[in-house]
């Protein structure tokens, strides 16, 4: 009942965050960003969590993701290069999260050579775009594959749930297709389509993320 209550308060707070992003509303979307991103930390926090160390790892990860949030609502270039290294950080610790439960195994390498590449094509895609981001996005890329491939390896744990392995990875792969939009909208093109878009993305493996910790066991 609790978690129900918390993704329809999250679909709410969503629908309020976009309507801020259209209107280009700075002081509302920062209020509705961070409301809704702290709704995944209460997300979490409320889940059973009976791999003490995965939850211990989501949670830091999660943590800093809602830091990366807020700064990604300003527009300076300063706070995006911070908002960059909060998320980077946070995958980090999925990373330790999703290698701590499973170890790395056939899914993990063939998962990884197909997201290596899409990685890579995506990379060279923004690379005349980026400046001199160049070599903190490419960091940011190279963890960001690393993270997918650790939630490929939680896929293929037989000894865990099914139902929070497809949520881990359901999650992991989300987030990876939400940076894609903000890489775009940062680097490309800047529109509300790119929020529109990755925000629920976004949002739905963060909470697909912070709800794993409560079935993998």
């Amino acid at each position: 009942m609790l978690n129900l209550l918390i993704v329809l308060t999250a679909i709410i707070l969503l629908t309020v965050l976009l309507h801020y992003e259209n209107r280009q509303n700075i002081k509302g979307l920062l209020s509705a960003k961070a409301l809704l991103s702290s709704l995944f930390i209460l997300a979490v926090l409320v889940q059973p969590h009976p791999i003490t160390h995965y939850y211990h790892f989501l949670l830091s990860g999660l943590l800093l993701c809602l830091l990366g949030d807020i700064c990604l609502a300003f527009q300076q270039e300063k706070m995006f290069l911070w908002g960059l290294i909060s998320f980077l950080l946070g995958h980090i610790f999925y990373i330790f999260g999703f290698f701590y439960v499973a170890q790395p195994g056939a899914w993990t390498w063939g998962g990884s050579i197909i997201v290596l590449c899409i990685s890579s094509r995506i990379y060279f895609w923004l690379k005349p775009h980026l400046g001199t981001m160049k070599t903190p996005v490419l960091l940011y890329c190279i963890v960001i594959t690393v993270m997918l491939s650790g939630a490929w390896s939680v896929l293929d744990n037989s000894r865990l749930m099914l139902s929070g392995r497809r949520m881990v990875f359901i999650g992991a792969f989300l987030f990876y297709i939400s940076d894609v939009f903000v890489a775009r909208d940062r680097f490309l093109k800047k529109e509300f389509f790119n929020r529109l878009v990755g925000l629920p993305l976004y949002y739905t493996g963060q909470f697909t993320l912070a709800f794993s910790v409560g079935f993998l066991e």
